[in-house]
């Protein structure tokens, strides 16, 4: 059990600490919303009746949008593009482990099955990891939509507003302030990380360059 731990210690870490700050965010979110409900005379809300609002469902997914979009296209572009000098990017000088064509590998027993089975099982998993961050993107894009447009309504009922459908949400000002808001924060975040690695060092991660490497030099 220790030795699985170890082994997946760095993803046991994330999740644990994803769920720490979604709970969080879940008990402070039913703690506001319920505020903002008492101040309009409203009634409070529990937090299990709070996971059914709008303001829960748009507030988690166009967090999660934003996040699956940034993974998702720095995936692609580091296939095409570089950047000297950074641990976030494949070596300009040199041929890559990443851009090897699968179909020139000896299969071995633990080589993924889809590399075994070739045609176009293989081009899709070539493709797998984009594909993923697409379609969750696309899911929390939507979600976002239909959270967001529920708690949109809402207000506007409670000033005596028409309503939207789905469609009219994506079509609000709102809406798109609420995504854009998050993708530049998103696509800066890793921006400052591709240009700092060029210069800063983190002893002991993968997500740094050696220490006492030169900053001319790209990471491997």
């Amino acid at each position: 059990m220790r030795k699985w731990v170890k082994e997946h210690g760095l993803l046991l870490a994330n999740a644990g600490l994803f769920l720490t700050f979604f709970g969080g965010m879940i008990l402070s979110g039913a703690s506001s919303y319920s505020e903002d409900q008492v101040a309009h005379g409203q009634p409070a809300v529990t937090v299990l009746e709070y996971l059914s609002t709008g303001d829960f469902v748009e507030a988690t997914f166009e967090n999660w949008e934003s996040e699956f979009l940034q993974m998702g296209m720095y995936v692609i572009l580091t296939v095409f593009l570089f950047q000297k000098g950074s641990s976030e990017s494949k070596p300009m000088d040199q041929a890559s482990p990443q851009d090897q064509d699968p179909r020139a590998a000896k299969p071995k027993p633990a080589t993924p099955w889809p590399v075994r089975r070739g045609g176009w099982v293989l081009k899709l998993y070539e493709h797998s990891l984009s594909i993923m961050f697409l379609l969750l993107f696309l899911m929390s894009f939507a979600l976002h939509a239909a959270g967001g447009s529920t708690a949109y309504n809402d207000e506007q009922q409670s000033h005596g507003q028409p309503t939207v459908t789905v469609l009219g949400y994506l079509a609000t000002s709102r809406f798109w302030f609420e995504s854009f808001q998050n993708w530049q924060s998103e696509f800066l975040a890793v921006a400052v990380l591709v240009g700092a690695s060029v210069y800063l060092r983190e002893k002991g991660s993968p997500e740094s360059k050696p220490v006492a490497e030169p900053h001319y030099e790209t990471g491997t």
